[in-house]
């Protein structure tokens, strides 16, 4: 292949082997992806959901492949032992787990070094592995496909950085656009010479031949790639930010000019220790800071989001038949996570559709938090009772889950901490809800003191046992059960109803129907 092919044409290639059993399948089959970068080379096994797969494993080594290329025009030799080194323990790996063959793709370092070709065919007869080498603007499309599978429908800019190059890629309603491939990798700005402001010049120069290319791209930028995730970790660090999870934090261009400012003005040392970032990786955030201001400078951007998906979910991405990309990876993941840990599979649609009413003037995006917190809301009823609440809360904000946003996070896992919980006061999540707004906090908790007393009712999924009724001008709540369902209205059930009214401030009226 060698990028002189598209690999989804290309049978024989990593796309060859299909990952489901059938295109309409819901589970996905075990499958490992090898991505050989420029500066590491990492295993990632999915499990779980097929729209929103589970990580069930993920190992990186860095390596450093790319180092020194630009001298010598070879892999770094320290850095081709070590990878072939990973790749023998990532073999051995997934055959444990049960992967099949590994899909393993090599970018810039790889492509590009005059020993590339020997690299691969000393992986094969060592391994067995066989190494599928893309060009730049394949890495850019499978980058932006793994975008995909955590925001579908998205529009706006993606922007992978490697060690060896930088690639940006357009997308609008859930296609991929133009795209395009450069040498803005740390790595070979590192070993560039003229120092800073030969640096400089040189990135100037490249972004502006890209902005010509690919025209005004003024949306969204989505930053894929290990050096983007440890800028944001120190901007996190920077700000004091309480909610250290990477996927969908989002950055302004001020808090990069800032952040970028901050680096170069801090003992690195200090700071990676600070940041919880790798010396490897730190050794090139330098590099990779100054790539980002002027990538800023130059789109203007109106906001900037950090995407953990990237070229290994593209592999997944690639396979998925429409109407599975379609489907909602969030509500997906739930759906999945409420069939293998609830007790009662099913039940979450039934809560669902009992607690509504008191939502019905919600919009699309909240209900659809709205909806997971109901599919979710028993799935940690294994753990101690003192802490399920705690469970529950960080389940919701820690979990891959993806199609959420930070704030959307804290409302999931607050509803669901008052599903377990009626107070959230000197709990250790405090500092977490200055993430939301006061209405949204407190419809949270509303939320989840309607899971905590639907919760009481019904022991079956296709139960039809009764509905409640919000009048929010008159505010009153009503709760109507039939003849069948009063015997499980007891004493415990009534103070659930009453503290979920007490909470809408309303008054609470309950009836049962005669017979």
């Amino acid at each position: 292949m060698d990028g002189s092919t598209d690999p989804a044409q290309d049978d024989s290639g990593p796309f060859g082997r299909p990952l489901f059993d059938k295109p309409s399948a819901r589970a996905l089959s075990r499958v490992g992806v090898v991505d050989v970068g420029s500066n590491s080379v990492r295993l990632v096994v999915f499990d779980g959901a097929a729209r929103s797969p589970a990580y069930f494993y993920n190992e990186k080594i860095m390596c450093a492949l790319g180092a020194g290329m630009s001298e010598t025009g070879k892999l770094n030799p320290e850095g081709r032992k070590r990878a072939l080194d990973a790749l023998r323990r990532f073999k051995l790996l997934g055959d444990g787990m049960g992967t099949g063959p590994l899909v393993t793709v090599a970018t810039a370092a790889v492509r590009d070094a005059e020993d590339g070709p020997g690299f691969r065919a000393e992986v094969e007869a060592k391994t067995g592995i066989r190494l599928w080498v893309i060009d730049g603007k394949e890495e850019a499309r499978l980058s932006a496909q793994g975008v995909l599978l955590g925001w579908p429908g998205s529009y706006g800019l993606v922007c992978d950085i490697g060690g060896s190059s930088m690639e940006l890629a357009e997308i609008d309603n859930g296609e991929v656009g133009k795209r395009m491939s450069s040498s803005l990798g740390p790595l070979k700005l590192r070993d560039l010479k003229g120092g800073k402001k030969n640096r400089k010049a040189v990135i100037r120069e490249t972004l502006s031949e890209m902005q010509s290319a690919l025209g005004e791209q003024k949306n969204r930028l989505f930053l894929v790639g290990g050096s983007w995730r440890a800028i944001a970790k120190i901007d996190m660090e920077r700000r004091g930010y309480p909610l250290q999870v990477l996927h969908e934090y989002r950055m302004t261009p001020k808090s990069v000019r800032e952040t970028a400012k901050y680096i170069q003005e801090n003992d690195l040392d200090e700071l990676r220790n600070r940041a919880g970032v790798s010396s490897a990786r730190m050794a090139l955030v330098p590099y990779a800071a100054e790539v980002l201001r002027e990538v800023v400078k130059t789109f203007k951007p109106r906001d900037i989001a950090i995407s953990s998906y990237g070229i290994r979910e593209g592999l997944l991405y690639e396979q998925m038949p429409q109407q599975l990309r379609d489907r909602d990876p969030l509500i997906e993941a739930c759906r999945f996570a409420e069939s293998k840990d609830a007790r009662i599979p099913g039940f979450g649609k039934v809560v669902y559709e009992f607690i509504q009413p008191i939502f019905k003037s919600a919009k699309p995006d909240r209900r659809r938090i709205i909806k997971a917190a109901c599919l979710l809301h028993d799935v940690s009823w294994r753990a101690h009772p003192d802490y399920r609440a705690e469970d529950c809360f960080d389940n919701a904000t820690r979990a891959n889950l993806g199609g959420l946003k930070h704030s959307e996070r804290v409302y999931l896992g607050l509803a669901l901490l008052h599903r377990y919980s009626n107070k959230r006061e000197d709990t250790r999540f405090e500092d977490l809800t200055g993430l939301i707004e006061d209405k949204d906090a407190h419809e949270a908790e509303v939320l989840g003191k309607a899971l905590r007393f639907a919760a009481m009712l019904w022991l079956k999924e296709d139960a039809k046992l009764g509905e409640m009724r919000w009048y929010p001008k008159k505010k009153k709540l009503e709760l109507r059960l039939s003849k069948e369902a009063a015997p499980l209205f007891g004493e415990v059930a009534e103070s659930r109803f009453m503290s979920l009214a007490d909470a809408l401030g309303a008054e609470a009226i309950v009836k049962t129907a005669r017979g």
